[in-house]
């Protein structure tokens, strides 16, 4: 744009300055050669001359350097003035192939001051060539009121001015030129149409309070304000700065600024303290970069995006003749609200907020939707809810990717050395649910493309869960959030209050808090507490432990099965079987496929015979199919091909009722009763009792056993004797710790009692 330096008069000032000069020279010149004296002048004229002319020529090389002529020439004899009327000089180039054409319809030159003023209308040529027609639109300027000061070659005027160029027009109200700073100002009201090189390219429309260009920076200052509107493009600010290169705007700068751009579905505003735009050829804008409270709102029809940070750039590209967002750079304090617009048939999702102090924003091809955003510093990512039954989320992580989809969704995002933040719903806080919290190394989430609601989260590396006293913790955690459903996976483990449970993996409801377990399963579960505590096999002030290839836990524990090679126990307590139910509520345990449970009891001290010290730990082994136990009755009933076994003692039978004693007893097995082809071997020091029946009781504590039926049988093989001895009857009942035996018959049929006597030696 250095053609620019007509704007507003700097021919003028030349050529104003130049006559000053000529004048004087040829005054001197028509004194030295003084023709014969004209008829004389009226007497308040001085000087006068019709079609006035004269030239400039440089003596050394003999070019000319202008040519100035005038329809009249008047000096007053009374004044100091010289009146032109039709002025028009050519100021013609070094190399002699153009002039500027400068055309006045009168001026006045005041020798006292040395300054030149035209009064009337005043029109300048830029670049007229000699020979020939000129290949472009010159630079033509119109104004009038210029007033020219010989000494300091500066030019000015307060009148509306008009000025076309080859690359558009223009009009200003007063202007001024200093040739000392290279410096042309346009006063008030700027207007300049400037037109791209592009053909078919939107012109650029420059309006300002005032504009000063400085011809040694190439540079248009528009100040106090000024705007720039190109298509569809507006940016305006204050004391804005317009730099030029081959005669094309490539930067604009301003302080307290904004812009904006509409397109067909999208809106782009941004704003800063400091705004700087780069211009390519075309003067389409390709970057645009904001410094100190940056702000930039782009809105589609589906989502409304916002950015703000200390500083941010926008890279551009031109598709047709516009710009299109390629690009977002924020940094800073950068936050980047995506907040969701109401859309017929589409549930609203929730807003989301991203803070971080470096990150950047790719959009897609046509510039209206986001494509992708990292992060590049630490961030924090929140999902605000817009519906009742959305979640409050904040994640706090580092090295964000987050990927969109259509209409500005989010379609997943990733992150490393996380922690997250979940608030319950309304109707979730109604149920009592808790904050809940998770950390790992690295996160990868998944959104559901019709609801934009998270649809999967998955964590890797030391994953840890936190709700209330409930904990979690795997190698990797997946969670649906349609069923609201944890899955953790290898070194999983799940704890609360209650106890803990580690397995291979773990799956977790967080609605209700149950859990399911595989792999490897061990559990550990708390007394409840104020239990009573008696010999029970739920009670104790042991944990109650358990491993399984399976575990189901539901109700907050209260209700959990083991299965798969189950074991539990208590203490010393064992209970071996295919599958383990507790009900915690109902304080009741089954088991089932292959039971075998191992009650251990400790005798205690006889107070009457204190010489007499307890004996050892005596063990209760019973074996079955399936086992009922509650803990109201302190009652374990097996059924199902019943074997238990205690030393010296061994009941078979098709059912065993066990009744478990209270705490304090001599024997924590109260007393059993066996249903079904009952058979009861018993052994003692000096002999063994096979009996057998459909019904047999058994009390410990007395070490007695009673067995009935239509017709019982016992046999009783005394060491030593060459026969067994063999009793029958409807009941017998003996004593184990000593030989007393006590039969009872039938009315119909006496009891049949064979002994055979032991020999002596």
């Amino acid at each position: 744009m250095r053609g620019t330096r007509w704007l507003l008069l700097v021919a003028i000032a030349a050529v104003l300055g130049g006559i000053g000069y000529r004048y004087k020279a040829q005054r001197k010149i028509l004194e030295s050669e003084r023709p014969p004296a004209p008829p004389p002048l009226e007497s308040e004229i001085n000087a006068k001359s019709q079609d006035w002319h004269i030239r400039e020529t440089d003596h050394a090389t003999g070019r000319t350097l202008y040519d100035i002529s005038a329809r009249e020439f008047r000096q007053v004899a009374s004044d100091s003035h010289v009146e032109l009327t039709g002025v028009v000089m050519m100021l013609y180039s070094k190399d002699d192939s153009t002039y500027n054409l400068v055309k006045s319809a009168a001026a006045t030159y005041n020798a006292n001051d040395r300054s030149l003023y035209s009064r009337g209308e005043t029109e300048i040529t830029i670049g007229v060539p000699v020979e020939g027609e000129p290949r472009k639109q010159l630079t033509v300027i119109k104004t009038s009121g210029v007033t020219f000061d010989s000494t300091s070659g500066r030019a000015d005027t307060d009148q509306p001015s008009t000025f076309v160029f080859d690359r558009g027009d223009g009009q200003a109200t007063g202007a001024s030129y200093d040739p000392t700073a290279h410096t042309l100002e346009m006063k008030r009201d700027v207007v300049i149409h400037w037109k791209p090189l592009k053909p078919g390219a939107p012109p650029a429309l420059i309006e300002a309070t005032g504009l000063s260009y400085h011809e040694s920076t190439s540079e248009i200052w528009l100040k106090p304000s000024g705007k720039v509107t190109r298509g569809n493009t507006v940016i305006e600010g204050n004391d804005a700065v317009v730099s030029l290169q081959d005669q094309q705007i490539r930067k604009l700068t301003a302080i307290q600024a904004h812009g904006s751009e509409e397109t067909p579905g999208r809106k782009l505003r941004y704003a800063a303290d400091e705004l700087e735009v780069e211009f390519d050829d075309d003067g389409v804008a390709r970057k645009v970069t904001g410094n100190r409270n940056a702000d930039l709102t782009s809105t589609t029809a589906s989502a409304e995006t916002n950015v703000k940070a200390g500083h941010v750039e926008l890279a551009l590209e031109p598709v047709g003749s516009d710009p299109v967002l390629r690009q977002i750079s924020a940094n800073g304090n950068a936050v980047v609200i995506s907040k969701p617009l109401a859309i017929p048939g589409r549930q609203l999702s929730e807003t989301h907020v991203l803070r971080s102090d470096s990150l950047e924003m790719k959009m897609r091809p046509d510039g209206r939707e986001i494509e992708n955003l990292v992060t590049r510093a630490p961030g924090v990512l929140e999902f605000i809810p817009n519906l009742p039954v959305q979640h409050h989320r904040t994640l706090e992580g580092k090295d964000f990717v987050i990927a969109y989809g259509a209409q500005n969704r989010v379609d997943n995002f990733r992150a490393n050395d996380v922690r997250t933040t979940t608030d319950p719903t309304p109707e979730e806080k109604r149920r009592n649910r808790g904050v809940s919290v998770t950390t790992s190394r690295t996160i990868e989430a998944r959104f559901d493309p019709r609801t934009n609601r998270v649809g999967t989260i998955r964590q890797t590396g030391d994953f840890t869960y936190a709700e209330g006293d409930r904990k979690a913790s795997a190698a990797t955690a997946t969670m649906d959030s349609d069923q609201n459903v944890i899955l953790l996976d290898t070194a999983a483990r799940m704890s609360d209050s209650t106890g803990a449970t580690t397995a291979d993996r773990i799956r977790l409801d967080q609605r209700t808090g149950d859990f399911t377990a595989e792999g490897k399963v061990a559990s550990t579960r708390l007394p409840d507490k104020g239990q009573k505590q008696n010999s029970g096999i739920l009670s104790g002030d042991d944990p109650i432990q358990a491993t399984a290839r399976k575990m189901d836990s539901r109700n907050r524990n209260r209700s959990i099965r083991y299965a798969g090679d189950a074991v539990m126990w208590q203490g010393a307590n064992r209970i071996h079987a295919d599958t383990i139910d507790v009900d915690r509520e109902k304080r009741s345990l089954i088991a089932d496929g292959h039971v075998v449970t191992d009650l251990w009891e400790t005798p205690k001290d006889d107070p009457k015979v204190p010489q007499k010290p307890a004996g050892p730990p005596v063990l209760t082994e019973t074996r079955a199919a399936h086992l009922v136990y509650t803990d109201q009755d302190r009652l374990a009933d097996y059924t199902g091909g019943v074997v238990l076994t205690r030393p010296d003692l061994q009941v078979k039978s098709r059912e065993v009722k066990a009744y478990l004693a209270e705490s304090g007893s001599q024997s924590s097995l109260d007393k059993a009763f066996a249903d079904g082809a009952v058979e009861i071997f018993a052994r003692s020091k000096d002999r063994t009792r096979t009996g057998t029946g459909e019904h047999a009781e058994y009390y410990p504590n007395e070490q007695k056993v009673i067995l009935r039926g239509a017709w019982v049988k016992m046999v009783e093989q005394i060491f030593g004797a060459p026969r067994p001895n063999t009793t029958e009857g409807t009941e017998l009942t003996w004593w184990a710790n000593d030989a007393r035996l006590l039969v009872t018959g039938a009315p119909v049929k006496p009891v049949d009692t064979r002994i055979i006597r032991k020999k002596k030696k």
